[in-house]
């Protein structure tokens, strides 16, 4: 049996190459039947997935609206009858100096990214399952760790993995738990977008803080997928960084240093006890 059967999975803001497509169509590989709720259709994937067989029901939501998130959740509900999995995926950002933010741009990326999980998550917990159901939240590095240009969009992530650790505590009682990821760049086409501003220096001193190299959509749908299972039932309030390593602003080694080290560990350690 495959681990998602028989429950019903809503993810919010999925497109045709982003981590939300990314993550609906590993629940489906699992057997998750799907609710994809957003601003744009994403056709492609959408089509994807009814060709691989699974059940999928879109609505046109804007997360900043509560009644259309109500309606849309009322109807999944009455169509499925349960709900046992939420991923807040839907988000905005720009990049700007901190003085030339605008006031309606906070506000609008505040509403979406922090305030929408927040209306998302109000509406599905009535329906939510009992012993099982999950809220997984995509945060970002970027509230975990700031980076100049971000100011909104980190205070929006950090906002939103502190919004997880209080409600993981609020629903552990009912057997639901609440979790992050805080992914490092990923390649998307909202990445794509700032990358292709960079020059050469920058985008290697990007590339040298992800140890394992950039990430993918489906590197982050795999760990949410373990953290939306059974596997992970004793994990709940925390949010999982991918990508990255956190830690102080410490400069990377030199080559050379990092050559002293392979070669020492190389050579047999004598006691001299």
């Amino acid at each position: 049996m495959k681990r998602f059967e028989d429950s019903a999975a809503i993810i919010t803001g999925p497109s045709d190459q982003g981590i939300g497509g990314a993550i609906a169509e590993r629940l489906a590989e699992e057997g998750a039947d799907l609710i994809l709720l957003g601003l744009e259709k994403p056709t492609r994937l959408i089509k994807r997935l009814v060709r691989r067989g699974t059940s999928v029901c879109w609505h046109h939501v804007d997360v900043t609206n509560s009644q259309m998130i109500q309606e849309a959740v009322n109807c999944c509900y009455e169509e499925l009858g349960h709900i046992e999995i939420l991923v807040n995926n839907a988000g905005v950002e720009f990049s700007k100096k901190f003085e030339e933010i605008e006031d309606d741009e906070w506000d609008r990326l505040i509403s979406v990214n922090l305030t929408g999980a927040m209306k998302m998550t109000r509406a599905v917990l009535p329906y939510l399952t009992e012993q099982g159901g999950v809220i997984i939240n995509i945060a970002s590095v970027l509230g975990m760790a700031g980076c100049p240009g971000f100011h909104a969009y980190s205070a929006s992530k950090a906002g939103l993995i502190g919004m997880t650790q209080s409600l993981a505590l609020e629903i552990a009682p009912f057997g639901q738990r609440a979790l992050c990821v805080s992914p490092a760049i990923v390649q998307t086409p909202m990445a794509h977008k700032h990358s292709a501003e960079l020059n050469s220096e920058s985008w290697q001193k990007l590339e040298a803080a992800h140890p394992l190299g950039i990430g993918r959509p489906q590197d982050v749908a795999d760990v949410v997928a373990f953290l939306a299972s059974h596997e992970a039932r004793w994990m709940t309030g925390i949010s999982i960084p991918l990508g990255w390593i956190p830690s102080f602003g410490l400069p990377a080694p030199s080559v050379s240093s990092m050559l002293h080290s392979a070669e020492l560990r190389k050579k047999q350690v004598i006691s001299t006890k």
